[in-house]
């Protein structure tokens, strides 16, 4: 009895420890977040308020930079400003989330597969807000958006330099245990314009060039819908003179907005909103929106939304977050985790609709919220939290291997280039043959989820508290 009590005490007074110790920490920023599987906490150093002072800093310190720069003489001041327009209107290397084709893939140049032991060369780093939205390029600049304090924020910094050109902020804060703090969708570039979706509904039309704000509403508002729990999460669609989004609900879980003036053109369907992003395709011969809801995966017409197919589609928790892949202009492939897999949809016309078929459904892909990429008929994604490869045609896996955590990758010149879920960057040789990992270096501090992307040949890597560049071209 007396060794129980014993065993008791010290059982304690090691709790007592443990927790004071943990408490101690957390008053000198200490911070938990949960790693992807919901499951498994990651521990850094951070203080909200600390790195809010130091964005806040740093962005002062480069607005006194530009003030006490040269003046430029005025008959050059007029030249380069039209060179910059003249640039500024054809360049758009990647306008949108997961690039010019929504589909993950870099071409714009030949990327560097023989990277130095210390890893890829930094071009810049700088500090920027929560959140876990992706960074669009054109004009010279990179956007994303960010929790900045109780505003979400669309900030634009200059490609070459990192340094910040304009913000625009609203009063906006969404927080979730499990995900964290701030936006998560991706802004869209169009025609000198930039369309960001704010994680509890707000949608803004900003000017590139400055931010001045053009149009404003909010689509759970207009739906009449309830947020999701991981917060409004899909880019907007940006297709003809059209900006599309997925608020869920009756009658008007698709909507359509008029992209100049914010006016709703169309709304359409039921059912709750998915965390993937509408995305347009031609299928069967037919120009459409392909969208992945809640439930489901439909195309649906563009000019009114109407529905030309769909798939159900429904996981444990009607949680949808990966992007549909189209394989061809008949085949797409969906893959979602939460208790599911993968499946290959063959379309075909059908009157004056589009037939649907599934040719396999297998569990050997599950993407949970990391999107997949297709090169030359082997799809490469995280199985989970496991990078793998899969047969497009079979379902058949080709291998699996490489711990990466719930991260995130593009497709270049035919390798992967995968950013891990503790910020480390990662090149493997996209090949059905084995997993074969050729270089990596710890690229940011900290959980990363979001995706990376890729101009100009620089690589943009981003978490909730830093954005950096390398140089991948050769």
């Amino acid at each position: 009895m007396r060794a129980l009590l014993r065993i008791l005490r010290v059982v304690a007074v090691l709790l007592v420890v443990v927790i004071g110790g943990f408490f101690i920490l957390k008053a000198f920023g200490l911070r938990v977040e949960m790693a992807g599987t919901g499951l498994t906490p990651l521990f850094t150093f951070h203080d909200p308020d600390e790195h809010y002072e130091a964005i806040e800093e740093e962005r002062a310190a480069e607005r006194l930079e530009t003030a006490v720069q040269p003046t430029v003489p005025p008959e050059e001041a007029v030249s380069s400003e039209a060179e910059t327009a003249e640039a500024a209107a054809v360049s758009a290397p990647w306008p949108y989330y997961r690039g010019p084709q929504r589909d993950g893939s870099y071409d714009q140049t030949p990327i560097r597969t023989d990277w130095p032991a210390g890893g890829l060369p930094e071009v810049w780093r700088t500090k920027v807000g929560g959140g876990y939205a992706s960074m669009i390029v054109a004009e010279g600049k990179v956007f994303t958006i960010e929790q900045r304090r109780d505003q979400e924020v669309v900030a634009a910094y200059t490609l070459d330099s990192g340094r910040q050109v304009w913000e625009r902020g609203w009063k906006g804060f969404f927080s979730e245990t499990l995900g964290g703090d701030g936006p998560r969708a991706t802004p869209a570039y169009d025609s000198g314009k930039i369309y960001a979706l704010g994680a509890e509904g707000e949608l803004q039309c900003l000017q590139a060039s400055d931010g001045k704000p053009l149009w404003r509403t909010n689509i759970l508002s207009d739906a009449g819908s309830r947020n999701i729990t991981w917060g409004m999460s899909g880019a907007p669609l940006v297709v003809d003179d059209l900006v599309v989004v997925n608020p869920g609900g009756s009658g008007k879980a698709v909507a359509a907005y008029n992209k100049l003036s914010g006016e709703i053109v169309w709304q359409t369907q039921s059912g709750g909103a998915g965390y993937a992003s509408p995305d347009v395709a031609t299928l069967v011969g037919r120009r459409q929106i392909l969208l992945m809801s809640g439930e489901k995966i439909m195309g649906l017409e563009i000019a009114d939304g109407s529905l030309l197919w769909e798939f159900p589609w429904r996981t444990n928790q009607n949680i949808n977050s990966a992007q549909p892949l189209v394989v061809d202009d008949s085949h797409v492939l969906i893959s979602s985790a939460y208790g599911h897999g993968a499946a290959l949809l063959e379309l075909s016309a059908a009157g004056d609709g589009i037939a649907v078929k599934e040719l396999w459904q297998k569990n050997t892909l599950k993407n949970k919220f990391n999107s997949s990429v297709l090169y030359e008929d082997a799809v490469y994604g995280l199985d989970e939290s496991i990078l793998a490869s899969v047969d497009v045609w079979t379902g058949d896996r080709n291998w699996k291997g490489g711990r990466y955590g719930f991260g995130q990758l593009l497709l270049a010149d035919g390798h992967l280039i995968v950013l891990t879920e503790k910020g480390e960057v990662v090149l493997v040789k996209a090949t059905p043959e084995s997993h074969q990992e050729l270089a990596s270096f710890q690229a940011l501090e900290g959980k990363t989820w979001n995706t990376p992307a890729m101009a100009d040949g620089l690589l943009l890597v981003r978490n909730q508290t830093e954005m950096a560049a390398y140089r991948i071209a050769p």
